[in-house]
Formats: C-alpha cells, sequence, structure tokens
C-alpha cells in the first residue's frame, strides 16, 4: 500500500513496510522490485525471511497459500485434506468483477447459474444447487451468512479482502450446509499502513461507480487502527427498463494491544434501491426458436423483459459484530466471531412461468414484503501440544446461530405477454394465495478437530454433533409446524508432505439439510446427508508462488424427495444424487511479468434414485468446463508499468426438464458455450502516483450470445452480453 513521497513513515511503520518488501521479493525479488521501479534499472535485492501470509489478510500474490475455511484454523493450503480455492484481492483487482459469483467465474467446480443476473449469487458446486428459493450457502468472516426465501445478503466484491470456494461437505465445522461446498468471504480489515485509495468506473449499460478505502493507525504505537470503505453504483440491467444500484459503507475498528491480543469491530451497511433483473424466459425463443402465427421463427433479444416495468426489488442489509483472538501463551489461543445482521427485502414481480403457443409468455404475480434478522457467534479455543513426536492442532469450539423472517406476501396470476410486440402497463394482477408467515431457524453445534502432524504426515480428524430446530408460523390459522433434528457429522483426512512441496491427501467427509414437510402418513422427513470421498494431490513449493491442486472425489446426497407412487401429492425420502468428477486448478506467478490461472472440472453427476428422474442428470449440471487466464506485465522498455491480460472459459452443455405435455419429465439440452475476456491496465507510479492505476476491462470480448442455462423448460437465463468497463483507481 503505497505512501505519499513526503511522508514521514513511524519507526514501526517502516518495520512493516520492510516485512511487506520481504515477503513479496523471496525467492522472486525482480518481480517485487520491479512493481516499484518501472524504469530500466538494475537493482539488486537481498531477501529476508518471508513474513507469514495469513488466512484472514491479504495474499502478496495470486497464489495464496494460506486458508482457515477448510478447518477454521490458519493452515498450509497443503495441508487441508479437502479442495479449496482462493480467489486473492490481487486477483480481483486485476478482473474487477461486479459479483462474487463473478470473482468464482475461473474457479473450477463452481457454475453459475442465472446467466446475467445479479441480484443474487447462485451458483452450483460439484453438481449441487439449494433446494430453497435461493439459500446461496454464503459464508463471511467464517460465519454463515443465513438467508430464507427472497432474503438474502448480497456482498460487493470491493469490500472483500478474499474470495474462498470450499468443495464437498463442511458439516463437521459449519453445521447444516448443502454438500457440494460453500463460498467463503474475508472481509477488508483494518492496516496500520496508510492506505487512501478512490476508485472511478464507468462502462456498459450506463454504468456509474465510484468507491473509496481508507486506512491507518490511529495513534503511534499502532495499537488502534481503522479502516473505511464505501461504494454507490448505478446502472442499467441488461434487460429493458430494469436498473440496479448500490450504495454501500463498512466501518470497521481494530484494538491490538500487543501481538496476541487482536479484537476487530466489523460492519457492513448496505442499500440497493434496485436489485436487478430477476425473471424467467421459455425454452421456445432462447434455446430454440418460437414461431409465430404464420410460421415463422424468432429468437427473443437478449434484453428481453418479460415482466413489467414497474417491477421492484429492493434489498437493505445491516451488518455488526467483530472478530476476537488472544493468544494466552504458546498453547491456548482462544476466538470468538460474532455477527448481528438484518435483511429487509420488498420483491414485487410480474414475471413468466410458462410458454403459450404461438408467441406467447404465461405469467404469474408475486409480491414478498420480508424482514429478515440473525445473530451468529462461534466460540473456538485452539490447543497447539505435542504427544512425543506428534504435534497436535486441537481445535474445539460451539457455535449457535438464530434466524427469524416474517413474510407477508401474496401469489397469483397476471395476463401472457406477445414475445414480438411486448405490451407493458396492464399485467390485470389476480392475487389468489396470500402467505403470511414467520420462519425460524436455530442450530447449536459442538465440534473438535484434531490437526496431527507426525514427519511428513498429518492427520486431521473432526467430529460434530449439532442441535437444528426449523418452524413456521403460519398467521392466517396461527399454527406452528416445526422440525428438530439432532445430527452427528465427522471428517478425517491424511496428508503427506514431500520436500519438493507436492502434497498427496486422501478424505471423507459428511454434511447434513434439515428437510421441511412430512410423509402422508403425518412424520416429518429426515435430514437429508452428504457424504465424500476425495483423493487429491497439492503442489505448493516453498520458494516459488506457485498452487496446483487436483482432485477426485464421488460425493453423494440421500434422502431427497422424490414423489410418492402411491399418491403424488405426497414425497417420500427415497431420491439419492451421486457426483462423480474431476478438478485440476493452477495459479502461478510464473516470472516477474507473467502470472497465470487455469482451470478444469469433470461433472457426472445423475439421480440414482428417483422416482420420477432415475437415471438422468440433474438440471444446470455442465459436465466440463475449463478456463485459462493469463497477464503480461512489462518492467522494462517504455511499455514499463502496462499490464495485457486475456482469459477464456468454457461451459459445457448443460440439461434440463419438460414439466407439461407429452415430454413431462423429460430432458432437453442446452449448448455449451465458450468465452472470451480481456484487459489492459497501466500502473501510474513512474508519473508520480504509486499505487494508481488506470485500466479497461471487458468480459465476453466477442459479444457471444448465448443461454446460461435452464432450471425448467419455462425458466432459461440469457447469458451477460459484452461488457466493457474503465476503472480509474488513486491511491495517494
Amino acid at each position: 500500500m503505497a505512501r505519499p513521497k513526503t511522508a514521514q513513515p513511524k519507526p514501526a511503520t517502516l518495520r512493516k513496510i520492510a516485512v511487506v518488501v520481504a515477503t513479496a521479493v523471496s525467492g522472486m525479488s525482480v518481480y517485487a522490485q520491479a512493481a516499484e521501479q518501472p524504469k530500466e534499472e538494475t537493482i539488486t535485492v537481498t531477501a529476508a525471511p518471508a513474513a507469514q501470509e495469513s488466512a484472514w489478510g491479504p495474499a502478496p500474490t495470486i497464489a495464496a497459500k494460506r486458508t482457515a475455511t477448510a478447518t477454521k484454523t490458519d493452515t498450509p493450503i497443503e495441508k487441508t485434506p479437502q479442495s479449496v480455492s482462493v480467489v486473492t484481492r490481487e486477483e480481483m483487482d486485476m478482473k474487477q468483477p461486479g459479483t462474487v459469483k463473478e470473482a468464482l467465474g475461473y474457479t473450477p467446480g463452481v457454475f453459475s447459474t442465472r446467466g446475467s443476473s445479479s441480484t443474487y449469487d447462485v451458483v452450483s458446486i460439484r453438481g449441487f444447487t439449494t433446494s430453497t428459493t435461493v439459500n446461496t450457502n454464503q459464508y463471511l468472516d467464517g460465519m454463515k451468512l443465513q438467508g430464507d426465501n427472497y432474503s438474502e445478503v448480497s456482498m460487493d466484491p470491493y469490500f472483500l479482502e478474499r474470495v474462498e470456494l470450499m468443495r464437498g461437505p463442511v458439516s463437521v465445522l459449519y453445521g447444516k450446509s448443502n454438500p457440494g461446498g460453500i463460498v467463503s468471504m474475508v472481509s477488508k480489515r483494518p492496516t496500520t499502513e496508510p492506505l487512501r485509495e478512490i476508485q472511478f468506473k464507468m462502462g456498459t449499460d450506463n454504468l456509474w461507480q465510484t468507491g473509496f478505502d481508507f486506512s491507518d493507525a490511529i495513534d503511534d504505537a499502532g495499537v488502534w487502527s481503522y479502516r473505511l470503505t464505501g461504494l454507490g453504483r448505478s446502472q442499467d440491467a441488461q434487460q429493458d427498463a430494469v436498473k440496479s444500484s448500490r450504495y454501500a459503507i463498512a466501518p470497521s475498528f481494530s484494538w491490538r494491544p500487543d501481538a496476541k491480543t487482536d479484537f476487530t469491530f466489523l460492519s457492513n451497511f448496505q442499500s440497493d434501491p434496485d436489485a436487478g433483473y430477476y425473471g424467467w424466459l421459455p425454452r421456445q425463443g432462447t434455446v430454440v426458436p418460437y414461431y409465430d402465427a404464420n410460421g415463422k421463427a424468432h429468437k427473443l433479444p437478449t434484453d428481453f423483459n418479460e415482466g413489467e416495468k414497474n417491477n421492484t426489488m429492493t434489498r437493505r442489509q445491516q451488518m455488526v459484530g467483530y472478530s476476537f483472538a488472544h493468544e494466552f501463551n504458546d498453547t491456548f489461543t482462544v476466538r470468538q466471531n460474532l455477527r448481528y445482521a438484518q435483511v429487509h427485502t420488498l420483491y414485487r414481480s410480474v414475471y413468466g412461468n410458462s410458454y403459450v403457443a404461438p408467441a406467447q409468455i404465461g405469467r404469474a404475480y408475486v409480491r414478498s414484503d420480508e424482514a429478515l434478522n440473525s445473530f451468529t457467534v462461534d466460540n473456538q479455543l485452539q490447543s497447539t501440544f505435542a504427544t512425543g513426536t506428534v504435534d497436535h492442532t486441537l481445535l474445539t469450539g460451539v457455535d449457535y446461530l438464530r434466524m427469524r423472517n416474517d413474510i407477508d406476501a401474496d401469489y397469483g396470476s397476471a395476463n401472457p405477454i406477445s414475445m414480438q410486440d411486448p405490451q407493458y402497463g396492464n399485467p390485470n394482477v389476480n392475487v389468489n394465495f396470500p402467505y403470511a408467515v414467520v420462519n425460524r431457524q436455530e442450530q447449536t453445534g459442538l465440534y473438535a478437530q484434531d490437526q496431527a502432524e507426525w514427519n511428513k504426515w498429518v492427520l486431521t480428524l473432526g467430529g460434530r454433533y449439532d442441535f437444528a430446530k426449523t418452524s413456521t408460523l403460519t398467521r392466517s390459522t396461527n399454527t406452528t409446524a416445526e422440525v428438530n433434528d439432532q445430527q452427528f457429522t465427522w471428517r478425517g483426512g491424511l496428508n503427506y508432505l514431500f520436500d519438493n512441496g507436492i502434497s498427496p491427501y486422501i478424505s471423507y467427509s459428511e454434511s447434513f439439510e434439515p428437510v421441511s414437510g412430512a410423509t402422508k402418513e403425518g412424520k416429518p422427513f429426515d435430514p437429508s446427508r452428504g457424504k465424500q470421498y476425495e483423493a487429491g494431490v497439492k503442489y505448493v513449493p516453498k520458494d516459488m508462488p506457485v498452487v496446483v491442486t487436483a482432485a477426485v472425489y464421488q460425493l453423494t446426497k440421500n434422502h431427497n424427495l422424490t414423489p410418492d407412487p402411491e399418491n403424488t401429492l405426497f414425497s417420500v425420502q427415497s431420491g439419492e444424487i451421486r457426483s462423480r468428477g474431476f478438478e485440476l486448478e493452477a495459479k502461478a506467478a510464473l516470472t516477474a511479468n507473467i502470472d497465470v490461472t487455469a482451470g478444469y472440472t469433470f461433472t457426472d453427476a445423475e439421480y440414482t434414485h428417483d422416482t420420477v428422474y432415475g437415471g438422468k442428470r440433474p438440471a444446470e449440471i455442465p459436465r466440463n468446463m475449463a478456463s485459462l487466464w493469463a497477464d503480461y506485465t512489462f518492467h522494462e522498455t517504455a511499455l514499463s508499468g502496462l499490464t495485457v491480460g486475456a482469459g477464456a472459459r468454457y461451459i459445457g452443455s448443460t440439461s434440463s426438464f419438460y414439466t407439461t405435455g407429452a415430454n413431462n419429465n423429460e430432458a432437453f439440452n442446452v449448448a455449451g458455450y465458450t468465452l472470451a475476456d480481456a484487459t489492459i491496465k497501466y500502473d501510474l507510479a513512474r508519473f508520480g502516483l504509486p499505487g494508481s492505476s488506470i485500466g479497461v476491462n471487458v468480459t465476453n470480448l466477442f459479444d457471444r450470445e448465448y443461454v446460461s442455462s435452464c432450471y425448467r423448460d419455462y425458466a432459461c437465463y440469457w447469458g451477460a452480453e459484452r461488457q466493457v468497463v474503465a476503472t480509474a483507481t488513486f491511491r495517494f
């Protein structure tokens, strides 16, 4: 983080700067020196011992080597027994993603299911999507961002230090969760070095954005520090007559009285007056043409809006909490993470829900006014000790989550709309199902995990017992339906660490998810359970900024709901989904000039047991995905300071299902696609503005028209059109 040339740094700050420089140059001294000295100069740097990267802080390159997502402890990636990817702040600064799901665009194992819509960060991981309305399975600073119905927190990437993806079941650490994995984010935190940043963006669809990020120590000793990050954005959505706007600010403060104590207050206040487009288009007109009354074939334009121009999606979210850690001695460390959150959502929309031949879209209506509040606390005791020649990191903890969502909703019908000549303003809404409920969720988990190291072996073994309660109060009848679940889950993994940085591993892990409802006999459903076997290898050399991981796995989720063959108005829990696959990822600063990321995903998902879909592939799951990105920074010649980058993303074909007619429950195919992205960036250091830059990012460079996926034949999503965004970042 650059400081003005005229500033007189404090002695403590000088020491911190020296540590940061040492980290950057360790193993690659030329790389760090070139970043600071863009002109043609020959400089010799002697590398000092590298400062240790923190799992809760920035990484010096695109190849982060530590993570806390997989173990809740600050652990080297090569010692984790499951597959984890880390998108660092440096990588986000290069690609400038507008959403969290865009930040994961080059990450294997994850697929964004909603196309151009940016309302929610909905993704599938290892072939599994969540079963509720949204429920994005996201975590922030180690705690779940609990959502319900249409109420979900949406984090802006500008406020994040890291976005991490952990693949596979994680209930042993986090309790109830989807078996595919989680998206775990780390907030920006106060620094003791001065940071003063202002950023401006403008681009496609009338994008205007400004942000700021300020941080520094408050006192000379660096005991108190602050960070204040803010953002304002306005943009037209891809769909006609839809807007997206956001205003957010995140104050945080840290108290570090000594090297063993850290208390950080974290908060985020965000208002989305317009949360963007959230609708459905039919298979006809997107995947295949529709035919007008004269038999002529047509496709819907990619900006087609099947709703109404006064559709509304607004969201206000407020979060306050803290992260506390204290190291008593070399053995015991306590940590507590706590957060209280409120989300108020108003969703009022006419949306498409069917195809009406020859050229109309059938529509429905929803209005949902929701007030969600949640409280989460996670208490941990980390004990580091040895038994003979075995070193242990023992983590014991108890966490608690409580959520309440008060929903006042109306559901109904609306007039269809023409696909050729849409007329807005008279939807003729007819409300036929008022829905006023209070949803509550509560979870208490007791967990223990031991990371035992002997010679070059690392054994990770953990178990957890959860008490989970889910209830729904229906206001019209004043009745409450309640489900109580108790579940034990565990995980075991074994890594072997070769001296050259190669670490093969095997692991087994479990998950569980409560299932609402009951059988026709009135018996509450059991929780669904996920079980995964995984084997892989990681290459994380100590002296190079390189992380390469490969994994094969088999993941099974049972107790899925499927129609009761004896009475299809009810469900039974005989369903099972199995996902097998292979994933490969590489992130490397290959030279002082070149950064590369690459990934490949193969997913073989199938309904192994189901009364309707048995033997078929689940919807919206690509069998193959691949990505490659490379950027080159010039450190010499007249081009010094210039960075050029380009990448490509391949998404293979997906399938979905018909819902009516002769083909009911039969599958149809959605074609795969390849997208190209590019960036050009210029460092302004040679103009006396170290840390400042200007650049342009282009996604979908060739403006490829494609259908991202289809949930059902009535719910398909156009992919995002070409986006051109210019960014100017100034540090002073």
